[in-house]
């Protein structure tokens, strides 16, 4: 069994994207967002194909989500993933707009 990656996850406001960066620096999945006044829009959620099952889309988006929350921001979960994420982690939904 491979052993899941260590990933740090970045906010890229220039790229309208939060990364999830292995170790080595390869950014093994994205969710892309736009900012609308007190709300964060994610728009596409996506992992690279070499990372597949390994988490890599839930540590983006807890991530990405306990930033939103640590900002004071409420989501719009447009990306189906996120919002199938969330509905499956009830702790997170008070972050809805």
């Amino acid at each position: 069994m491979t052993q899941a990656p260590r990933l740090t996850v970045r906010d890229r406001p220039e790229a309208a994207r939060f990364e999830a960066v292995d170790e080595g620096g390869t950014v093994a999945g994205f969710a892309a967002y736009r900012r609308e006044a007190d709300r964060v829009v994610f728009t596409h959620t996506e992992v690279d194909d070499a990372f597949e099952g390994h988490g890599v889309g839930s540590t983006l988006v807890r991530a990405a989500l306990d930033a939103v929350r640590a900002e004071g921001l409420r989501v719009v979960p447009q990306c189906p993933f996120v919002r199938a994420w969330i509905k499956s982690h009830p702790d997170y939904a008070d972050l809805t707009a």
